[in-house]
């Protein structure tokens, strides 16, 4: 079965998150201060720039020489130097940490929803946010089956919630999500 995602509201980009679970932690990393379907393009356009997404090549990679990658028109990010830094480092830290594989971070000795949110939570450029809101993306649209990762989710991961790029199925649902931040920050501003 072929999984279908609407994350980056372009078919090739979604496709390439769908299959590779790097694509997919980068994208989630890139998601801060641009919108979210644009941080999803990251990763393609990386794919676009190095032929592959590869682990290895992308941790070895001269990081001047990585910066320019993501910095060309159009950059990975509004932050491309910050943001190619911080790729470099999960990239890092997945080879040292998993081998190389990027999806032994929610698979390997089949963790409970805590130790997931844990590991998340260690990865560079990842805070408690940004960590929840990946565990509910791959407990609500990859069927991650982890016991209690709703709960390790937190708000994230309530059933029908329009919190966060794990509620993004659609163009619907993209527009329900933009709402509800909008609305948070108005919030936080009163």
């Amino acid at each position: 079965m072929t999984r279908t995602l609407h994350l980056a509201g372009d078919p090739e980009a979604d496709a390439l998150l769908a299959k590779e679970p790097l694509a997919l932690l980068i994208g989630m990393l890139l998601d801060q201060q641009i919108a979210m379907e644009v941080a999803f393009k990251g990763p393609q356009k990386l794919v676009d720039r190095l032929g592959k997404l590869d682990v290895h090549e992308i941790a070895e990679y001269d990081p001047e020489a990585f910066a320019t990658l993501a910095t060309t028109p159009p950059a990975i990010h509004r932050y491309g130097g910050s943001m190619a830094k911080r790729v470099q480092a999960l990239c890092q830290f997945i080879v040292e940490t998993y081998d190389g594989k990027a999806d032994r971070i929610w698979k390997q000795g089949k963790p409970d929803g805590p130790e997931i949110l844990k590991r998340l939570k260690a990865l560079p450029g990842y805070g408690e946010q940004k960590a929840k809101i990946f565990l509910a993306l791959l407990g609500k649209q990859f069927g991650l089956k982890a016991e209690g990762w709703r709960e390790a989710a937190g708000a994230y991961g309530e059933e029908g919630s329009r919190r966060s790029i794990a509620d993004v199925t659609d163009d619907t649902s993209l527009q329900e999500v933009r709402s509800f931040k909008k609305a948070a920050k108005a919030a936080a501003k009163s």
